[in-house]
């Protein structure tokens, strides 16, 4: 067991508020996990200072080069086809080292360091690969089915796997495939739809109310499930949608939850690697500024309706019905495995996602999509920093922002 996962300074507070600690590969952390959130914005500086307080901080591995001005003037140019994609995925790969050497380098040995990696990027396995090589603590897989893990990763039994998913049915499956491979999730997270921001898991918008994804449902039946394959107690769940106080989380850890990942709250730090005007989008959006559409990459997909979103949706019925499958990614990425614009599927979205997230990143109101969570956030419209964060939710009362 590493006894300084935690900020020494934090250990107290932690221990005053009554809250179990997740423990993860020996690691006695906070029970508070900062969900992967791309294009760029959990990279470094946020996922280093989250790891620095004894919490679990989560790189998302998409597109990594946009905080890197050499790699990006690297790619600049290019037409699209497979040199500018082999260019693309190579210097991602380089700019993914980089930032876990940061993350891990701001993190001064405590917390966790994870990486999130949709599975449904089109490079998935070699992403997952490349961190391994560099040292990731964590690999954290959503948007898919990570059935595959377990291969991609044998060379590495030091390192935490750790699913998405969003009901029983979904944690009984990757289970029973993982066990046949002789691995377990470390972790499991369970992510709310109706709750959470960003791509969702459930088949059609239409499913995001379904009583099965209820945290008061869906934690009781992955225990009962753990219990009877003798697995009581071996795989941590961590629940992610909507939780923003220390109450939300004594909550959930009552219901048998070990910790909880917060995506929003950690966006809108002043630690996040995203522009300043990104986080004021989503801090002063409230839940009826959000809306639920179809992602261009076929999922369920929550955001704040910014003027481009606005536009799109007003347009998108149109689109669709044009949709036609492609020769080659127009944008020279070829980001996802399966994609609405370049392959023509009639329901799914037709943008490109990379080119409205890298928008959003940088700030530009106008042009980008801001995915956001629902639910008020802890410190309303404040830009606070991280540590604030973490401390109210260990409980601390709230207190002036210092100048």
């Amino acid at each position: 067991m590493n006894s300084n996962a935690i900020a020494p300074d934090l250990v107290p507070l932690f221990e005053r508020s009554g809250l179990a600690p997740l423990m993860l590969k020996g690691r006695r952390l906070l029970p508070v996990v900062q969900g992967g959130m791309g294009v760029g914005v959990s990279a470094q500086r946020l996922a280093g200072s989250v790891a620095a307080l004894g919490g679990v901080g989560t790189l998302s591995s998409v597109d990594l080069r946009r905080h890197h001005p050499d790699l990006m003037a690297r790619t600049e140019g290019q037409s699209a086809g497979a040199a500018a994609k082999a260019l693309i995925d190579e210097v991602n790969l380089i700019a993914l080292e980089r930032e876990i050497a940061g993350a891990r380098e701001r993190s001064g040995g405590r917390g966790l360091v994870a990486l999130n990696v949709m599975r449904a990027v089109s490079e998935y396995a070699p992403t997952i690969k490349r961190a391994l090589a560099c040292g990731i603590d964590a690999v954290v897989v959503g948007a898919g089915l990570p059935l595959d893990l377990p291969e991609l990763a044998a060379d590495h039994p030091e390192v935490a796997l750790i699913p998405i998913l969003s009901d029983a049915r979904g944690v009984q499956l990757i289970v029973r495939k993982w066990e046949r491979k002789q691995r377990l999730p470390d972790a499991i997270v369970i992510e709310h739809p109706r709750l959470a921001g960003g791509h969702l898991g459930a088949a059609k918008v239409e499913d995001l109310n379904d009583p099965r994804f209820d945290f008061e449902r869906v934690i009781p039946e992955c225990l009962a499930y753990f219990d009877k394959a003798g697995l009581a107690g071996k795989i941590p769940l961590i629940v992610a949608g909507g939780v923003r106080s220390f109450e939300d989380i004594q909550r959930l850890q009552a219901l048998g939850a070990a910790g909880v990942q917060l995506g929003t709250p950690f966006a809108v730090t002043s630690d996040c690697d995203a522009h300043e005007a990104f986080k004021q989008v989503l801090a002063q959006a409230s839940d009826a500024d959000l809306v639920e559409f179809t992602s261009v990459a076929g999922l369920p997909a929550r955001a704040v309706n910014t003027p481009w979103l606005r536009n799109y949706l007003r347009a998108a019925p149109k689109l669709q019905a044009v949709a036609q499958v492609k020769s080659r990614c127009t944008k020279a990425f070829d980001c996802l495995a399966q994609c609405g614009l370049r392959d023509g599927f009639k329901d799914w979205g037709q943008f490109c996602i990379d080119n409205q997230l890298a928008a959003a990143l940088r700030g530009d109101v106008a042009k980008g999509l801001f995915f956001r969570g629902a639910g008020a956030l802890p410190f309303g419209a404040e830009i606070r920093s991280a540590r604030d964060l973490m401390m109210r939710l260990l409980g601390a009362p709230l207190l002036p922002q210092q100048a």
